[in-house]
């Protein structure tokens, strides 16, 4: 496993993390963004983060595993083949998300949430209600980066993990400091522009 130290060094080689005023796809701002897009175009970095995961769960005949789109998702499918189990997206919909696709759950079917990062949990919100109309045991949440420093996991009624946990500030746009100054923004985020 590595360690929180070893995970930013790696991070910040791969450009994962950058400074500046940033609209999360929350809505809320923040002067750095974790662009998991950068740990994602590496395929053997992102088979080692989800073995990092994987190996909690060996062993637990786990169903599937669902995520989100598009980070969630990307790292669904690798944790599920190392699990030798289903991947199942949560699509976005009107209002939030649901399992499309023909995917299907049985009731009190053992699943695992993973996720990319976690600023608010409302991808995550969004997919356990997804799920909620089949009634799945959910075995766990686990995210590459909580930014919540794990304020927002303790929200959740399952364990939820995080390989590396930090606290980032977000301001919301009304108390955006960046905002105040004047500094432009940019949307990195899957979510509606600006």
């Amino acid at each position: 496993m590595m360690d929180s130290t070893v995970l930013l060094t790696l991070f910040q080689q791969l450009g994962v993390v950058s400074n500046g005023h940033f609209v999360l796809s929350s809505g809320r701002h923040s002067d750095e963004y974790w662009e998991k897009f950068r740990l994602l175009e590496w395929p053997r970095v992102t088979e080692q983060l989800c073995q990092q995961i994987a190996v909690r769960y060996r062993g637990g005949a786990l169903s599937a595993v669902i995520g989100p789109t598009t980070g969630g998702a990307l790292l669904a499918q690798e944790v599920a083949r190392q699990l030798d189990t289903r991947c199942l997206l949560a699509e976005p919909s009107s209002g939030g998300r649901e399992l499309r696709r023909g995917f299907k759950l049985n009731a009190s079917a053992p699943v695992l949430i993973v996720d990319d990062v976690l600023t608010t949990g409302l991808s995550l919100r969004e997919t356990l209600s997804a799920i909620e109309p089949y009634q799945p045991d959910i075995a766990g949440i686990e995210v590459l980066i909580d930014r919540s420093g794990g304020t927002v996991p303790r929200q959740f009624s399952v364990p939820c993990h995080a390989l590396l946990s930090i606290t980032a500030q977000t301001y919301s746009p009304d108390d955006c400091p960046m905002c105040a100054a004047g500094v432009p923004s940019v949307k990195p985020g899957t979510r509606a522009a600006i």
